[in-house]
């Protein structure tokens, strides 16, 4: 899939009071925390998504997979590039890292998706244009943000 082809919805960004590596390791466990369990596969399985299950590598990989998304490529403490697709959308949601000065971290998450047909219009219409995914993008961030603060 090539990323770049996909509209750019939205990112979001926090700075993360720890180094990339604690950073990239947090982004790696507390993505696994949030998606690997029964209410994502079953949303997962709901909407038509080929991955449905953990599987794959760990530390996330290329090759790794939760529901919703695989890794389509992993570049350690710099860019995670994650995609997926359903019926109703086909996306990608790419992590990166910057060093921001101080053994800070500026963590990035930017979403790019293609909605397609009424179907996806309205997909669209229910998780973006509803703030739900600016929300639970923050929260997924700021969750990163606590647990590399942590183990710094």
């Amino acid at each position: 899939m090539e990323i770049s082809s996909l509209p750019h919805v939205d990112e979001h960004t926090q700075i993360v009071a720890a180094d990339a590596p604690a950073v990239w390791q947090s982004v790696g466990e507390v993505l696994d925390r949030s998606f690997s369990g029964g209410r994502s596969a079953g949303y997962a399985r709901l909407v038509g998504c080929p991955d449905r299950t953990a599987a794959g590598p760990r530390p996330l990989a290329e090759g790794s997979a939760f529901p919703g998304f695989h890794v389509l490529s992993a570049d350690p403490d710099r860019e995670l590039v994650l995609v997926g697709r359903h019926h109703f959308s086909t996306y990608a949601l790419v992590f990166r890292l910057e060093e921001a000065g101080g053994g800070r971290t500026r963590l990035r998450a930017e979403t790019r998706a293609r909605f397609p047909g009424p179907g996806g219009a309205l997909y669209r219409l229910l998780v973006i244009s509803s703030g739900a995914h600016a929300l639970l993008t923050g929260r997924l961030l700021a969750g990163i943000r606590r647990r590399a603060e942590q183990v710094r």
